[in-house]
């Protein structure tokens, strides 16, 4: 009997994926670019499954039933590339390709039209959730070749996660790039929700004078309410987790963050297209600046800093963070969003955003029951352009707003770095500000560059220079977007 899919690439999350799949009912054939892996991997983890063995790139192909599905676990990159081009020879037309791994979405673009010229159907899947995600149900986001989903939806849908409704995390998102760019977001939300956390974890240390157990216990009662979800869960666990000595370990831990590259992407991508998604840009500039350590460590003995303690009483402090860390958390979705629906427009995807609410609710690193409410406020409008503007959302903003604005000024007053949490404060204020001082700013282009500018008592589109200093001339630059 032949495999129903095979898989290329046996790390963590290859495997796990393979294993899920297995135990989902369907034959799986996998391979691994060094053979000893694959074998470990039969002898131990795979023993006893259905699981078979590839040791060439031949025998994978052969092993498959038509239309052949071939599952990239490889590093994004190079990598997919030169698998592509070692199966081409391979296979015929109609069978299927799917890259799992965190590719740049122009990349899920060229492969999918290049192979589509070759009657080979791309799809670009992205895949969160971890190790524990794959191994037990994961967020499946697959684009690409639309063909081609038909053939792998019944696999794809049964090893992803299901909602408390039985709902899978997984549907098709849409055509060429448009799977891998909403993982891209995804995982820039991730990046601001993080970096959030980490934000209120040092208020209530430094601030509020906190100790571990104490900030475990309220991270665990934060779980309880409307920021119930995977990463305050796991930060509780880590706040509670002591070293072989009896203190905390998390203290031991440099203060130094690691990334991959898709928040950066995400915040690229945000500039290229023109939308301010200022807090998931500040969580990817705050783990650069914590790679500094060397240089922090020396400005920190050049500048003399306030007490961060903080007066008052702690739980009426612990409530306004709440609220704080919630409030912020809307706006780095709503901000996330605003960038898929431009891009949605850009590139004709035609994306489902109650639909993508749904893909992460379970399994992925961002879950949380807060992508309910997300679903239900695009159900009730499809063209929701600001999530804040959602009745749900807009009343947890006005009640937020006054905690809000005392957490942020504290942390200014005291020296605490929040930089996630005072960024989506301030746009929040300019979003809902119906005039900004932008009038000042064209009026400075105008002058030194002759950039020109548009008048409140005249029709939009119309264009004026003014010879500021009497001498500069009347010929004004071409105007345009960049």
């Amino acid at each position: 009997m032949k495999a129903d899919i095979g898989v290329i690439g046996l790390a963590v999350m290859g495997q796990n994926l393979v294993l899920n799949m297995n135990d989902k009912g369907f034959k799986v054939a996998a391979y691994n670019r060094t053979a000893s892996k694959t074998q470990e991997f039969l002898a131990t983890t795979a023993k006893g499954t259905a699981v078979q063995a590839a040791y060439s790139l031949e025998e994978l192909v052969a092993m498959l039933d038509r239309p052949r599905k071939i599952l990239l676990m490889v590093r994004a990159g190079e990598a997919v590339d030169d698998f592509i081009s070692q199966l081409l020879p391979l296979l015929d037309a109609g069978d299927i390709i799917i890259d799992g791994g965190n590719a740049n979405y122009p990349d899920t673009e060229r492969r999918t039209q290049a192979l589509r010229e070759q009657g080979i159907r791309f799809v670009g899947a992205g895949i969160s959730g971890g190790e524990e995600g794959a191994r037990h149900g994961p967020s499946i986001m697959p684009g690409g070749n639309e063909e081609a989903w038909p053939y792998v939806k019944l696999i794809l849908q049964a090893i992803a996660a299901k909602t408390p409704n039985g709902e899978a995390c997984c549907d098709w998102v849409g055509k060429n790039g448009a799977g891998h760019f909403v993982k891209m977001v995804h995982n820039g939300i991730e990046y601001g929700d993080m970096q959030l956390i980490c934000e209120a974890y040092q208020f209530m240390k430094d601030g509020l004078g906190m100790d571990h157990k104490q900030m475990q216990e309220t991270f665990r009662a934060w779980n309880q309410t409307e920021l119930d979800s995977y990463l305050i869960g796991i930060t509780a666990d880590i706040l509670g987790y002591q070293d072989s000595d009896g203190s905390p370990l998390v203290e031991k831990i440099l203060d130094t963050a690691g990334q991959k590259g898709t928040g950066k992407w995400t915040a690229i991508n945000a500039l290229d297209a023109g939308v301010p998604l200022t807090l998931i840009s500040e969580a990817v500039f705050a783990r650069c600046v914590s790679a500094l350590k060397t240089q922090r460590e020396q400005a920190a003995k050049l500048f003399s800093r306030p007490n961060p303690i903080i007066k008052g009483e702690r739980e009426s402090w612990l409530e306004a963070l709440r609220l704080s860390l919630l409030a912020a958390k809307i706006i780095s979705y709503a901000q996330g969003f605003m960038l898929m629906r431009e891009a949605s427009e850009s590139f004709g995807w035609q994306l489902d955003y109650g639909n993508t609410a749904l893909l992460w609710r379970e399994g992925c690193i961002i879950r949380s029951v807060f992508l309910q409410n997300i679903r239900d406020a695009y159900a009730q409008d499809p063209e929701l352009v600001f999530l804040g503007s959602d009745p749900y959302f807009r009343d947890i903003l006005q009640t937020a707003l006054p905690e809000w604005r005392k957490v942020v000024a504290k942390t200014i007053e005291s020296g605490i770095p929040a930089p996630c949490m005072t960024s989506a404060l301030t746009f929040l204020d300019g979003y809902t500000s119906s005039r900004l001082p932008a009038n000042l700013l064209q009026a400075q282009r105008d002058y030194f560059g002759a950039h020109t500018y548009e008048r409140t008592d005249r029709p939009c589109g119309e264009f004026f220079h003014t010879n500021w200093t009497g001498s500069g001339g009347n010929t004004a630059s071409t105007t345009y977007q960049v």
